[in-house]
């Protein structure tokens, strides 16, 4: 397996920056094991599912994310799960935590939202875990595209756990209007669920036209993390992203101005 490109910046101001989708099952399993896990990714930005959010959940998720040396960003409990880390390379612009409409006798859903700024790069982030149910998830999958497009920025992405696989309709709503940046550009491996034994991919990066994919998959042979690791650290497997993201533009003054 090639070697997936480290973060840096470009000499125009764009940014090649490393994205990590993972569901997290609530600290519930090996959490030594999934420091090492996202640590071991070097990532720029974390795309959460199941963060804690029940008793000290803050107090938890901070303390996840000092131990991997990033920051909280936003999410946890006030959205029901999603949430998004960064590392201090990341500067962040706005926040938005939103709540989804919800469906009697099922898990209530939100979107943890940010735009950052990288280098000389401006991106909309979004972090998601969308419904079991398929009607509830197709109807958020259109949520989801709703809140990219109100975002403001022009380059924006998108990751979480879509409880679906890619030939699904959710899925290839998203896909029509996202890059599926797996399918772009395939690295590492596929399949995302479960640990043990790796057979769906229900989990992904998607990303706006202009954005560079470089690389996604599940990484493999992480420098100080083993299989055990990778099935002990919870019951998902990561997705990892190289993404180069074009710097903002800016229109000359006109002359005299």
């Amino acid at each position: 397996m090639s070697l997936l490109p480290n973060s840096r910046t470009e000499p125009d101001g764009s940014a090649v920056i490393r994205v990590l989708g993972y569901n997290i099952r609530s600290l519930r399993d090996d959490t030594d094991a999934l420091v090492r896990v996202i640590r071991a990714c070097e990532p720029d930005l974390v795309l959460l599912q199941e963060a804690p959010r029940f008793f000290r959940w803050r107090k938890k998720l901070a303390r996840l994310a000092r131990a991997c040396d990033l920051v909280i960003v936003t999410g946890g409990a006030t959205t029901t799960g999603p949430a998004i880390l960064g590392s201090l390379r990341v500067g962040v612009e706005r926040t938005e935590d939103i709540l989804l409409p919800p469906t009697p006798g099922l898990h209530r859903r939100g979107f943890a939202t940010a735009v950052v700024r990288i280098a000389g790069t401006r991106l909309g982030v979004l972090s998601c875990h969308l419904s079991l149910q398929k009607d509830e998830r197709y109807a958020q999958s259109g949520m989801l595209l709703d809140r990219l497009a109100r975002m403001g920025v022009e380059h924006m992405i998108a990751g979480g756990d879509l409880n679906e696989r890619p030939e699904g309709p959710a899925f290839r709503r998203l896909a029509g209007r996202l890059t599926d940046c797996r399918a772009a550009a395939p690295w590492g491996g596929e399949h995302t669920w479960t640990p043990a034994d790796p057979h769906d991919r229900i989990d992904a990066i998607l990303a706006t036209d202009g954005i560079e994919v470089l690389g996604c998959g599940v990484p493999s042979a992480l420098p100080g993390v083993t299989d055990a690791d990778l099935r002990a650290a919870t019951d998902h497997l990561p997705v990892l992203a190289a993404l180069r993201v074009p710097a903002v533009r800016t229109t000359a003054p006109r002359p005299g101005v």
